[in-house]
């Protein structure tokens, strides 16, 4: 279902073509997602799994077992949570807020990106901070892979200026090293059994790559190994690693062992100023940090609620611009009236004061029109709801009048009439 990179601004321009009924698109396809996000209205909703079955080429029947609709607050709800990395399968992994502002970008970028989707992604975003920030969510490494490289940042306080040697060309050592790149560490060599899987991986990583046999003789200028090759028995032994820190004069090297069974040798662990972990320590770590993201994640669905209100409340003032623009025009009409009429009286010699006197009061009365009328209507049908509304809207301290002056003006009133 995953939309290639270098088609979806096409696949963003052709929907919009398809269907005109969707305002509003914007795409975000990862790895393990593939999400669109509309400004439509719901009779839309069949035709848009129509045009996704067509578009990926996948049975309408199977795409609707596996798919999942979000109208309105539901959907803000869930874009925040897919940001925050709360409905990810690695519980708050921090890459997937980055795809969905970049999601975003790209449907402004494209055109098919409006109010209501601008709206949409700045509250995602937003939030999606406040949850990282204000939470532990995304504190704790949960894979292996960025376990071994947080406790590589733990033990070196300038890591960036680290030489690394990976041992092995497979996902997790693929994982680790975009993970060492995110940190800054731009000195990879791949080292693996088959060279020229070494240099496929070392092209995406901007690395070096050499073959396992050439380890030993290099290894005294690496200042941490992290190896998971899938080999049956160990590829560095204690013997080779002994000699390399004799060669770095005791400078300590940090080594770190995923691969089942191991890739290094047990005793490497006993050498001094050789720092090893494996994949039992690792597991240990990732799965109390499993645990207290769980705990965190609580505290992350509290400010997802908060900011799918906010996004409510800024919707809610947003379709209401246009009234308030109306408003706004209305008031701003009859004050030019009301100005090019004195400016005409001041031209024909007009007393200033008294045109400037009859122009206020002339556009007091206009103005406070609607509002005395929908005071009188309000008080005559008994709308006390009404009423509460405008004397909070202006801030008004009723006036109640007394009794009897009341009805001295009603009993002048029917005098009038008679």
């Amino acid at each position: 279902m995953a939309f290639p990179e270098d088609s979806l601004g096409a696949a963003l321009r052709d929907l919009k073509h398809d269907m005109p009924a969707i305002a509003e698109v914007a795409i975000v396809s990862t790895c393990n997602r593939t999400e669109l996000y509309c400004a439509a209205n719901s009779e839309c909703a069949d035709d848009l799994g129509s045009w996704l079955s067509q578009r990926r080429d996948v049975d309408l029947q199977e795409l609707q077992g596996a798919s999942y609709q979000y109208w309105d607050h539901d959907a803000a709800r869930h874009s925040i949570r897919v940001a925050a990395g709360l409905d990810s399968q690695m519980l708050g992994e921090p890459q997937i807020m980055g795809q969905v502002k970049s999601a975003f970008a790209l449907a402004q970028q494209h055109g098919t990106c409006g109010p209501e989707l601008n709206l949409l992604s700045r509250m995602t975003i937003q939030t999606a901070k406040q949850v990282r920030t204000q939470t532990d969510i995304g504190r704790n490494p949960i894979s292996v892979a960025y376990a071994a490289v947080s406790l590589a940042a733990q033990l070196f306080s300038d890591l960036p200026s680290k030489r690394a040697l990976l041992l092995g060309a497979g996902e997790t050592v693929a994982l680790v090293g975009e993970h060492l790149r995110s940190k800054g560490v731009s000195d990879l060599t791949i080292a693996n059994r088959t060279l020229a899987n070494a240099q496929t991986l070392a092209a995406t990583l901007g690395a070096k790559a050499i073959q396992l046999s050439d380890i030993a003789k290099e290894l005294w200028t690496f200042d941490m190994v992290i190896a998971s090759t899938g080999s049956t028995l160990p590829v560095l032994g204690k013997g080779a690693v002994e000699q390399a820190i004799r060669e770095r004069k005791h400078r300590p090297i940090f080594m770190v062992d995923i691969a089942v069974p191991r890739d290094i040798e047990a005793g490497v662990g006993e050498l001094p100023d050789v720092y090893l972990y494996t994949i039992d320590d690792l597991t240990q770590l990732v799965e109390v940090n499993k645990a207290r993201r769980l705990q965190a994640a609580s505290g992350a669905e509290d400010l997802v609620d908060q900011g799918t209100q906010d996004y409510q409340r800024e919707r809610r003032i947003q379709q209401g611009q246009g009234l308030l623009q109306a408003y706004r025009e209305q008031a701003q009409s009859v004050r030019d009236g009301e100005l090019e009429r004195a400016l005409r009286s001041l031209a024909n010699g007009a007393d200033a004061v008294a045109t400037l006197q009859k122009m206020a009061s002339t556009l007091t009365n206009k103005l406070i029109h609607p509002t005395t009328a929908a005071i009188r209507d309000a008080s005559a049908e008994g709308r006390t709801d009404r009423l509460d509304f405008i004397q909070t809207t202006h801030d008004l301290a009723p006036q109640t009048l007394p009794d009897n002056q009341a009805l001295t003006s009603d009993t002048d009133q029917q005098d009038k009439e008679r």
